[in-house]
């Protein structure tokens, strides 16, 4: 029997041990530059988790300064019509005390009217104007009917007695007139 030799033959060469060393080193390179980008893609995260949360916290106090600021608003919108409105709540002090001293109703008379007229002009100024009514047709979007009377063809579906008046504040209409129509 012949024994088997194990030198390499045509048939089977022999291993190049360079061709492994540059093979294992190709990939040892490939790992270090993924391990590279690994690190690199973990800071790059780290970062933008840092500015989502200064965002959020950003926010978060913007919220809370806004409502904090809308509740101050709320609270004193109505301070400037207020200041004014105390002219006319000096002005219903003089007339009690006025009345209560003279029994002249001329004179108090006169003095309720510049009161009232004050309160009014005020008012004005502030924006309230009065919504017209009486003798108009009746209209859902600024009036509210409490009853119809039989008034005749002439006043059908008109308005015939205001009971309170309607108002707008700046063209907007806050209370709706309370009205009798005609039937």
């Amino acid at each position: 029997m012949m024994e088997e030799n194990n030198l390499p033959t045509e048939e089977s060469p022999m291993p190049d041990i360079r061709e492994d060393n540059k093979q294992e080193s190709a990939e040892m390179a490939d790992q270090n530059t993924d391990d590279i980008e690994i690190i690199k893609l973990s800071a790059e995260l780290a970062e933008q988790k840092d500015k989502y949360l200064r965002l959020f916290a950003d926010f978060d106090n913007f919220k809370r300064r806004t409502a904090k600021e809308r509740i101050e608003l709320i609270q004193t919108a109505g301070k400037e019509t207020i200041i004014s409105l105390l002219e006319v709540i000096d002005d219903c002090d003089r007339a009690e005390k006025q009345m209560k001293t003279s029994d002249d109703m001329k004179i108090s008379l006169e003095g309720n009217l510049l009161v009232f007229n004050k309160l009014r002009t005020i008012l004005q100024q502030k924006g309230l104007t009065a919504m017209e009514s009486m003798h108009n047709d009746f209209d859902v979007e600024k009036h509210e009917a409490i009853t119809e009377v039989d008034m005749g063809e002439a006043l059908k579906g008109k308005v015939v007695d205001e009971l309170e008046k309607g108002y707008y504040l700046n063209d907007k209409i806050i209370r709706f007139a309370k009205v009798v129509v005609g039937k």
